[in-house]
């Protein structure tokens, strides 16, 4: 329900209090990018969902989205649009988890082909439990699966960032951070509102978060694997 120009002036607004400011929006047109990257963004990701084509096409039903290509070329024009960044991802489960992550990998690594001065980072959510989700009947990526998938990304693109997501539990979170991962989100809410004090109108949450650790707690456990936590990835001068 927010366009551009919404999304820009909250651009605007975070800038004010975040040295780097994200999204993760509705793909867009190049020069709705550029004018984002002007408010204050630098970086997009933009999470495919799944690269199998005719499984997309059941799972999207209207709009831009329903576009398979559209939504596969965003990164693409984010870059031509500014942006300093991108990210990739495929929700593992929704189809062939080793398919989507050989696809994302590969789609990650010609884009760094065509435009090396962008940062490449990937993202490896498993679908977790969401409302409504009798019609995607998921296909189950266990723990070693996932650690394969990462660590694969890890292999074959050595310098891009890798996030463990708040699907995951601590257990898994405290091990790959050890391993291959470069960022970790805390204190995660995933319902539409959920971060408004005494908000009376939230809305469902898009999965269930497994870690509920807040930032001080995960904080403290990067430094208990013997690891230096970093609050800010990127500084401009």
């Amino acid at each position: 329900m927010s366009d551009v120009k919404y999304i820009g002036e909250a651009c605007k607004i975070a800038k004010k209090y975040f040295k780097v400011i994200g999204l993760e929006v509705y793909p867009m047109n190049t020069d709705e990018y550029a004018y984002l990257h002007e408010c204050g963004a630098d970086y997009v990701t933009v999470f495919q969902e799944t690269y199998d084509s005719d499984k997309y096409e059941t799972l999207h039903l209207a709009g831009h989205k329903r576009v398979f290509p559209y939504r596969a070329n965003a990164q693409e024009r984010a870059i031509r649009g500014g942006m300093r960044g991108v990210g990739f991802a495929a929700l593992l489960g929704l189809s062939d988890f080793r398919k989507d992550a050989l696809a994302t990998g590969y789609h990650a690594y010609l884009l760094q082909r065509k435009y090396p001065h962008a940062e490449i980072a990937f993202s490896c959510p498993r679908l977790r439990p969401i409302i409504n989700n009798d019609k995607i009947n998921p296909k189950d990526v266990h723990d070693t699966q996932l650690l394969q998938v990462i660590t694969a990304y890890r292999i074959f693109m050595p310098f891009a960032s890798i996030t463990i997501s708040t699907r995951e539990c601590e257990r898994v979170r405290n091990n790959v951070i050890k391993i291959a991962a470069t960022k970790i989100s805390a204190g995660v809410s995933v319902g539409i509102g959920e971060h408004i004090e005494n908000g009376e109108h939230v809305g469902d949450a898009q999965f269930e978060i497994s870690d509920g650790r807040n930032v001080d707690e995960v904080y403290q456990a990067i430094i208990e694997q013997g690891l230096q936590p970093v609050m800010s990835d990127y500084i401009y001068v």
